[in-house]
């Protein structure tokens, strides 16, 4: 039985590491009740979570990433009232901030799919149409992932969001980080997702005008919902 009811929390402004706690709550819950429905042969229904949030400063790495990356030490980082966390999902290094939509599906993809590579594909797409929304063209890059302004000619490519997820069992956790609002500066204390040698945008920056992150988040749920065909809570 496929559940495809997506429960969504708002979770505005939170500490890294609660949110990422909550998260594990969410993914574990559900990795514990497909083994327990296939030890006892049951069915019960598995459910899918949407954490909507922004972090205070924070630099997380992925366990693909190189340390080297983070190019401040720990007095730089607490001048700059940030922290620094090394975690489970795929990438490199990346910043997390005030003005930045972050988005943690915590999918059972047997709901949905099983297919991670689609999974990233979509998550991708739903910013791409999001973006377009405000008249901003945005797509991939071979080999990269994330959504990237001047993805075609790639005079001056830009990236606008960055993805990093973990999946275990069909169960996903972690998600995508949309710059909309963000301080751009801090980017500059790393080698973002590993790559020195692009840029990274907001779009507040590519739009030159104040824009309300509710609005962003209701529109990206919008895309997303409708690309997974989910029943939104």
């Amino acid at each position: 039985m496929k559940n495809k009811k997506v429960h969504i929390q708002n979770l505005g402004l939170i500490d890294y590491q609660e949110a990422h706690d909550l998260q594990v709550k969410f993914f574990q819950e559900t990795i514990d009740l497909k083994l327990r429905n296939r030890v006892e042969n049951t069915e019960i229904e598995t459910q899918n979570h949407i954490l909507i949030c922004q972090h205070p400063h924070v630099y997380t790495l992925g366990r693909s990433g190189a340390k080297e990356n983070l190019l401040i030490d720990a007095e730089l980082l607490a001048k700059k009232n940030a922290t620094y966390y090394e975690i489970g999902r795929g990438g490199d290094i990346t910043y997390h901030g005030p003005g930045q939509l972050v988005v943690y599906p915590i999918l059972d993809l047997d709901n949905f799919f099983t297919d991670i590579h689609k999974y990233l594909r979509f998550l991708e797409e739903a910013v791409i149409l999001t973006l377009a929304e405000y008249g901003i063209k945005a797509g991939r890059i071979d080999g990269l992932t994330g959504v990237w302004l001047d993805h075609e000619k790639q005079i001056h490519p830009r990236k606008i969001c960055a993805l990093g997820v973990k999946a275990s069992r069909w169960v996903t956790m972690h998600g995508l980080a949309l710059n909309v609002e963000t301080d751009l500066s801090y980017f500059g204390n790393i080698i973002p997702c590993g790559i020195s040698d692009k840029a990274v945008s907001s779009l507040h920056l590519e739009l030159l005008r104040k824009v309300d992150l509710d609005e962003v988040s209701s529109k990206i749920i919008k895309h997303i919902s409708h690309l997974f065909e989910m029943e939104i809570e």
